[in-house]
């Protein structure tokens, strides 16, 4: 079709369908990629909302002669859903769970269910879905039905396939159909059915195809082996031949086997029936064995097999060294004793905690007369989620190595006999070392599986050559050991073109068969599986592409500048995590449910629109658009595997934005908050009446760009400062030590009650407080993204400070934001002659909270000196503090009442996030954000509880949305003092 043509019937389509569809060029670049290296830009995205988009789809395809690449959460791993058709994302709309039955033990769902979402709901059944991924908090069981995901326990629960019972799916004609076991009568009657209706011509093909006896023997012959449980390798012909029409035998014939694993390419599914397990024995313990390299580990791991373990998972060096750099799994490093060589996780589920230590013990005594692994920590509850969590990150966090070679996910998918294991490692290891490579391994030891990527350079010529190289090679020896060159992964852009290889030229023929039956136009997924360009085609880098070097104001050097900081997202999905999940990443994400929120479409739409730099490419205007709703909330700089702080990028998008189109009077006027608050505070009460009263207050409003129903903080009747210098409370006769208080805007002119409490807390509990004279903590200016400004402050305060630094006397900071800026975005603001004083005030700068724990440890504070009184606290803290701190320090804090029980709001970012809460387009969001979890723990809140929040922002988005006043740490602590 002609550009002009093609884009007046994308046009008319989008007017047609119920859903969303896109065809600009911001939402193609956001689908261009996976969690694999490759890179396409699709025609058009659409996000449809009923079958009937569906139906309509398929008839637009039909057509025009377009393709439709189905997708979920995007986090295939070899291309699956990157092409040059319309994306089909039935992720946001098709996510209801239809029925649950729990007398026969399934579930009818729809295929955007998240995994772990479905087993949330599932628990109160008694049931539970065993499949599942390293990615199973945003992985939906479409996805995971196409790649037939197995996952650390499949083991004991295998893989999708095996627990699919019926697939609802429209054919490639626009025909419903429904897929499920077959008696041989029923299997006979589908094969007579009308004989144009191309559901009968599938029943056909494959009567014809397994009925013929030399078929079945090459499957035999050339199929990976049986004993293998991890194999997608093309379509499941060898499993699906051994169905009753053609073998004696119980097992009914089944499209669904083949549906499972043929990655979109043959239906689209609507609705998914699975069997669900009851729920796992009560007790589950993990026993992280360490070894001295990976050949003992995996030696060991068929000592553990024999133990029925239900999973058992390794991690070699390489991971554990990638553990080390990032902010959230170094908490999770607290079983790694040294520096092993490997670490196999094996997990026993028994009822009580007795039987598992009886199994592990016995397991132990095996693996050390046999002379293997010497160290067996033992691990239970929360701290075996902890474990499995460093294991999964694994994916993410390989690509945090510096620099443009990464570890590249070409052979990361072969799966074999796990008795072959050892030795085909090992002949692994030797084919990397010919080519002067090393690799990691992690993951499914127990299946036969390892994920090995070797570090490659793909924007070179070489490493281009060496991805294609590597991966012939290693299918050469997979086929040596009858293994499969996928075990979960699927075949898709990157292992298709090697099927022909593995298994035969009369076997593709039968490949391509399915493929030609069952959608002989190609309209779904083409040239996945089958029909598949060369391997290192379409990648997401290419042979000599250049990495553009920009000035900024913030020092991206630890990524090598701002490009590769970029590049750090490999496109895992973590920042897809949904409110029911936890965390703070990715706030408005987790109210949209829009691809164009996450962490991973900001790092995307950098990425592709610096690489292609012409001119400033900050000027584009793309970035805006996606940027647009990051919060800033810095969850992703914690959570996101491989750091990718988008907080820190967007404000320098910001700055060098502004440098080409100027400042917004929004955008200066919230960056002036201090000096305007100064200015202000001289006749606090006359500013306090005029942005009080609804008429001033409107028009004040108006004029700044803020939404008319979001309130504004008063200015207190003086500052921190000036009531310290008048009024400050007696310091002690022999104080315990020193501290100097940080104090910050916020809590200098409104939350002025708070940092007054909090002097004569500090006070009472024997320590001299100082308040060293010292700018504004400049976050303001960074949060709007003035840069310059932001540095002239850092580099003020850093001289300012430094004394202190020097004496070791702790800066103690109120309000989280402001604090850890010097914590943060110092380090990264100030020249380089300066970082080392930087870094030491930042090693003296502490959360209010913090400081209060430490000294708790250290016996300076003690619980006797509070009240015994019992009373239940509900803390929601602040995303800076829980992404650059912990919230184990609050409630140590808080705990120091020995009555006061402390319960956490299992909430992500409250939705403020400094200005943006008021900002008129943004107030919506914000407070939809806090209707996810935070709002309704607080009203569910008893009365009598005390609601507590650390956060300005935080506080002042309760009280909005709640009605209820949120006391600060420091006013909780106050308030429990003994007399």
């Amino acid at each position: 079709m002609a550009e002009k043509s093609i884009h007046q019937s994308l046009s008319s389509l989008s007017q047609e369908l119920e859903g969303d569809f896109y065809f600009d060029d911001t939402m193609r670049i956001l689908y261009a990629t996976d969690a694999s290296a490759y890179r396409e830009l699709p025609l058009a995205v659409a996000i449809p909302k009923s079958e009937e988009d569906l139906n309509k789809l398929i008839r637009f395809a039909r057509k025009h002669k377009v393709s439709l690449i189905p997708r979920a959460a995007g986090t295939s791993l070899a291309g699956q859903v990157v092409g040059s058709g319309i994306v089909v994302d039935i992720s946001k709309h098709f996510t209801r769970i239809l029925e649950i039955n729990k007398e026969e033990g399934w579930v009818r769902l729809q295929p955007g269910v998240i995994r772990n979402e479905l087993n949330m709901a599932l628990k109160e059944h008694g049931l539970f879905f065993g499949p599942e991924t390293s990615t199973a908090n945003r992985a939906m069981i479409g996805g995971m039905l196409g790649n037939n995901s197995c996952g650390a326990n499949s083991v004991v629960y295998g893989s999708v396939r095996d627990h699919l019972l019926e697939v609802k799916a429209l054919l490639s004609d626009g025909s419903e159909v429904t897929f499920g076991p077959l008696t041989n009568r029923e299997f006979e009657a589908k094969c007579n059915g009308p004989e144009e209706a191309l559901e009968t011509k599938l029943y056909l093909s494959a009567r014809d195809m397994f009925s013929d006896e030399g078929n079945r023997n090459r499957i035999i012959e050339a199929f990976p082996k049986p004993s293998i449980p991890r194999r997608n390798t093309g379509y499941a012909l060898d499993l699906l031949m051994e169905a009753s029409p053609f073998v004696d035998t119980d097992e009914p014939f089944n499209f669904c086997k083949l549906l499972a694993g043929s990655e979109g390419t043959l239906a689209l599914v609507t609705e998914i029936k699975v069997h669900a397990d009851p729920l796992p024995p009560a007790t589950q313990g993990l026993c992280c064995v360490h070894f001295n390299n990976v050949d003992e580990a995996l030696r060991a791991n068929l000592i553990a097999l024999k133990y029925n373990p239900s999973a058992s998972e390794l991690m070699d060096a390489y991971i554990l060294e990638c553990t080390k750099a990032n902010i959230e799994q170094r908490q999770n490093r607290f079983f790694v004793e040294g520096e092993p060589g490997a670490i196999l996780m094996v997990e026993i589920s028994k009822e009580t905690e007795e039987e598992v230590r009886q199994v592990v013990a016995e397991m132990e005594g095996d693996m050390r007369e046999a002379g293997l692994g010497y160290h067996f920590p033992l691990l239970f509850g929360e701290k075996t989620a902890r474990a499995w969590n460093l294991r999964k990150a694994g994916l993410g966090l390989l690509s945090n190595i510096k620099g443009d070679a990464k570890p590249a996910p070409v052979i990361e998918d072969t799966a074999v006999d796990v008795n072959d294991l050892p030795a085909y490692i090992a002949d692994f290891n030797i084919i990397l070392e010919k080519h002067g490579l090393y690799c990691v391994h992690y993951a499914h030891a127990g299946s036969g599986e390892l994920h090995l990527r070797p570090i490659l350079d793909l924007k070179t010529h070489e490493g281009n050559r060496l991805f294609h190289k590597i991966l012939e090679e290693i299918a050469t020896l997979v086929k040596k050991y009858r293994g499969s060159l996928s075990g979960e992964h699927g075949d898709g852009r990157l292992r298709g073109e090697f099927l022909r290889f593995m298994i035969g030229d009369e076997n593709y023929a039968l490949v391509e068969e399915v493929k030609n039956v069952w959608d002989p136009e190609h309209i779904f997924n083409p040239n996945k599986i089958v029909d598949t360009p060369p391997m290192n085609e379409s990648l997401r880098y290419w042979p000599g592409q250049k990495t553009p070097h920009f000035e900024t104001v913030f020092d991206f050097s630890e990524a090598d500048g701002i490009q590769r900081a970029a590049e750090l997202c490999n496109g895992s999905g973590d920042c897809r995590k949904t409110h029911l999940t936890g965390g703070t990443m990715c706030p408005s994400y987790m109210a949209t449910h829009n691809e164009k929120d996450t962490t991973r479409a900001r790092a995307n739409i950098l990425r592709e629109v610096l690489t292609q730099a012409e001119g400033n490419p900050f000027a584009d205007k793309k970035i805006g658009e996606v940027m647009d709703l990051c919060l800033s909330c810095k969850g992703c700089k914690a959570e996101c595997p491989s750091n990718v702080d988008v907080g820190k990028m967007k404000a320098e998008y910001l700055q060098q934005h502004y440098d080409v189109h100027g400042v917004p009077f929004r955008s200066r006027l919230v960056a002036n908050y201090t000096k305007g608050n100064d200015l202000a505070s001289i006749f606090p009460g006359a500013y306090n009446f005029l942005v009080g009263n609804k008429f001033t207050g409107g028009i004040f409003r108006k004029l700044a760009g803020f939404h008319p129903s979001r309130s504004l903080p008063p200015l207190h009747q003086t500052t921190l400062r000036k009531w310290f210098n008048d009024h400050a409370p007696a310091q002690p006769a022999r104080p315990v030590k020193e501290v100097a208080i940080f104090c910050d805007e916020f809590t200098n002119f409104n939350d002025v009650p708070v940092g007054q409490t909090a002097l004569r807390l500090l006070t009472r509990l024997g320590y001299k407080v100082l308040m060293p004279e010292h700018e504004e903590s400049g976050r303001t200016w960074i949060s709007k993204g003035l840069l310059r400004d932001a540095k002239e402050i850092a580099i003020k305060n850093v001289n300012a400070l430094a004394g202190l630094a020097e004496q070791g006397i702790p800066v103690i900071g109120i309000e989280p934001s402001a604090l850890l800026t010097l914590r943060d975005e110092y380090l990264s603001l100030v020249p380089e002659d300066m970082r080392a004083k930087a870094t030491a005030l930042a090693e003296v700068s502490l959360l209010f909270e913090e400081f209060i724990a430490a000294e708790r440890e250290a016996g300076n504070i003690t619980p006797e000196q509070f009240i015994t009184e019992k009373r239940l606290v509900r803390l929601h803290g602040h995303c800076h503090q829980k992404a650059l701190s912990s919230l184990v320090f609050s409630k140590k804090a808080l705990t120091l009442p020995a009555g006061y029980e402390v319960r956490l709001i299992p909430s992500g970012c409250c939705g403020m996030a400094g200005s943006f809460g008021y900002e008129k387009e943004h107030y919506d969001l914000s407070m939809s954000i806090g209707e996810l979890v935070l709002f309704p723990a607080v009203r569910d809140t008893p009365a009598e509880a005390i609601v507590c929040a650390p956060g300005t922002s935080c506080r002042h988005q309760i009280k909005d949305g709640t009605d209820r006043v949120a006391l600060h740490p420091v006013e909780v602590l106050w308030q429990a003092l003994a007399q």
